[in-house]
């Protein structure tokens, strides 16, 4: 399947049962709900994914059941997030024939390389597949930064085809489109910073507490490609206080926490992760209460 880069593309969370092996039931129920609620692309094995806590068969086995649940109703876009450029290319590969029709990539983890180390890593990854990829930049957390001029560089493989820039800064959207014009299709990868980069020339969102709220994530993107930005403010408004979940080192606690209570998902995370208690569980609780409390008045904006 060709990849359209635009629109929703949920990074969805792996689900776990009590013993923590992977909970396929849960899995597919959860991303049916995403799929019903209109999105236009599902990504597995991201950080949302616990990718680092996943064995190699484990993620593979993940792509695999993603797959079979979507069906071919929208794409499946698969994390590779490898600590060397050599399992980076394997897993590639492997996840190819297991269904993935793009990817996601990272630089090498944990190894903070230069510049000519992470370009380099990229287009080891883009010689070892056929499918399109989007370049994951996130300098915050795995603090190598894919620069503007970095991804002019890049722009001679066809192969890189989006971006996910996560950089925490808004200005790189506006950066990136002066130094490369259309050639990559620009996602926010950062939920707090959604709307603001949509109104700068985004033209997708790899969301997060989509995870828990597919309907009203969508419906704020659909309004702000339409134009309607009032409507679309009144909704981000009410969902800020929810996406600032985010942008924390507890985002995967704080995620499926938001999944549970919602009856999407479950809380389970594997070690070094614990579930969230305590004071810190008490405060993540009543923000997501206070969202569901409000929740009732957003039906209009909606459309239901």
């Amino acid at each position: 399947m060709s990849i359209q880069w635009h629109g929703v593309f949920p990074a969805v969370t792996t689900k776990f049962t009590a013993t923590l092996d992977i909970d396929r039931d849960l899995m597919a129920r959860h991303i049916q709900a995403q799929l019903e609620a209109g999105v236009n692309g599902i990504i597995v094995l991201g950080t949302l994914g616990e990718n680092p806590v996943l064995s190699f068969d484990e993620k593979l086995a993940v792509v695999e059941h993603a797959a079979a649940v979507i069906d071919g109703r929208v794409p499946l876009v698969a994390t590779v997030a490898e600590t060397t450029t050599a399992g980076a290319c394997r897993f590639a590969q492997e996840a190819a024939s297991r269904g993935a029709d793009g990817f996601m990539v990272l630089p090498g983890m944990l190894y903070v390389s230069d510049r000519r180390e992470t370009i380099a890593h990229f287009r080891a990854v883009a010689d070892a597949t056929e499918r399109p990829i989007m370049i994951y930049n996130n300098p915050v957390s795995y603090k190598v930064d894919v620069t503007p001029d970095m991804f002019e560089e890049l722009a001679d493989e066809p192969k890189f085809q989006a971006i996910k820039e996560s950089s925490d800064n808004v200005r790189r959207i506006t950066d990136i489109i002066n130094r490369t014009g259309d050639r990559y299709r620009i996602f926010t990868g950062v939920d707090d910073l959604a709307l603001e980069s949509l109104m700068l020339g985004a033209v997708g969102w790899v969301a997060g507490l989509v995870c828990a709220f597919p309907r009203e994530t969508v419906r704020i993107y659909d309004l702000a490609k339409e134009g309607r930005y009032e409507e679309a403010r009144a909704l981000y408004r009410w969902f800020m206080p929810l996406l600032h979940l985010d942008v924390s080192t507890k985002l995967v606690q704080n995620i499926k926490l938001a999944e549970a209570m919602v009856g999407l998902g479950s809380e389970y995370v594997r070690p070094p992760r614990l579930p969230l208690v305590g004071e810190e569980r008490d405060r993540v609780v009543a923000v997501i209460q206070d969202a569901l409390a409000k929740r009732e008045a957003l039906q209009p904006a909606l459309g239901s």
